[in-house]
């Protein structure tokens, strides 16, 4: 039997909304340093990776990831700001504390929940 999971979505006063998939949009480009091998690695095109990135910096007072263009050899990259990180260490202690209080109802939902 796999194991009940728990999707959050956070909807912000502003209008924006967070949730697993711009969390994991973040994560991709700390790991990978640029927006397009972070879009590469889960599977979207840039344009999209890029348009989830504004709309992250837009919802936040400061923003989560800053490009550079350009440099010697014509490189660019993203970086994850610290409020970028702030952001996604917040999010999986809310997935974290939510998951361990409601320990319970997920083992009782998945006893619900018809088998594959």
């Amino acid at each position: 039997m796999s194991k009940t999971e728990l999707c959050i979505r956070l909807d912000l006063a502003n209008g924006n909304c967070i949730g697993p998939g711009k969390i994991a949009l973040l994560e991709a480009i700390q790991a990978k340093g640029s927006i397009t091998a972070a879009a590469r690695h889960l599977g979207m095109c840039y344009r999209r990776a890029w348009l989830l990135v504004q709309d992250i910096n837009g919802a936040l007072q400061q923003p989560a990831v800053t490009t550079t263009i350009g440099g010697r050899r014509g490189s660019s990259g993203a970086a994850v700001t610290s409020a970028g990180e702030e952001v996604i260490e917040l999010y999986h202690s809310i997935e974290r504390r939510t998951h361990t209080s409601a320990r319970q109802e997920f083992l009782a939902i998945g006893r619900l929940a018809r088998r594959r």
